[in-house]
């Protein structure tokens, strides 16, 4: 289900790039698409130093 989805965002994104007005446009788009992935990334790297600062204490 997942690979799905990422086939369907994959050809959005590509397709907005072949549209695009401008170069802005297109880093706009590629910020756009990164963030939420890099966000999850430093979510689960927070997540991952409490437990590891939790686990010193005990």
């Amino acid at each position: 289900m997942t690979h799905l989805i990422l086939l369907l965002q994959q050809t959005t994104i590509e397709e907005k790039l072949k549209n695009s007005p401008d170069s802005g446009y297109q880093i706009g788009v590629l910020i756009g698409s990164f963030l939420p992935f890099v966000l999850l990334v430093g979510v689960a790297y927070w997540m991952y130093y409490r437990a590891k600062k939790s686990d010193r204490k005990e």
